[in-house]
């Protein structure tokens, strides 16, 4: 015999919401995302995720992925480029160096550590961006007013924390039921 289940219990388990809400100071280029979540492990993203090195500047200047994510680094430059961390959130033991290579060489790395990844060039040290590595598929990318939207996060209660180049990070608990908003004021 065939087990039914009702529809509205299907649309129970089914149900993802969506976090947003406003960092401040209003600027692009913060991210906001879910922190670790007891019991739940997230598969990686399948396919790379791409950090150029164009016109002398790290574009994007600040990338977003998810914990065990491969960011595939390219040189679009006429130039030679290195890339190197010196840390990760501030801990010297995860620095690593990439190397130099020429223009339209690419190399890739997978981030299998939480946190922000501060990157460099010793071949011009005027270069800087940053890798914030999520511990979780569920993160946005805040927009110059510093608007952000998280979708498809079940229902539930979780520690979101919000990140900005030269910034504390932020946490603060949020109660998920279809929809939840939150602010962040962020300070050095």
């Amino acid at each position: 015999m065939k087990k039914i289940i009702p529809l509205f219990a299907v649309a129970i388990l089914t149900r993802a919401g969506v976090i947003s809400g406003t960092v401040s100071p209003g600027k692009a280029g913060s991210v906001v995302y879910v922190e670790a979540i007891a019991g739940k492990t997230f598969p990686a993203a399948a396919k790379p995720v791409v950090m150029d090195q164009k016109s002398l500047l790290f574009q994007p200047h600040v990338l977003a992925v998810q914990l065990g994510s491969t960011v595939q680094f390219l040189n679009s430059d006429k130039v030679q480029h290195n890339i190197f961390w010196p840390s990760i959130s501030g801990n010297k033991k995860l620095s690593h160096n990439m190397g130099t290579w020429p223009t339209g060489e690419e190399r890739s790395f997978k981030f299998d550590t939480v946190g922000a990844v501060p990157l460099l060039c010793n071949v011009h040290p005027e270069m800087s961006g940053y890798i914030i590595v999520s511990p979780t598929p569920y993160y946005a990318i805040a927009d110059a007013s510093g608007n952000f939207k998280i979708e498809n996060v079940p229902d539930g209660s979780y520690s979101v924390s919000a990140w900005h180049e030269g910034m504390k990070i932020q946490t603060k608990p949020v109660t998920l039921a279809g929809s939840a908003t939150v602010a962040f004021s962020l300070a050095k």
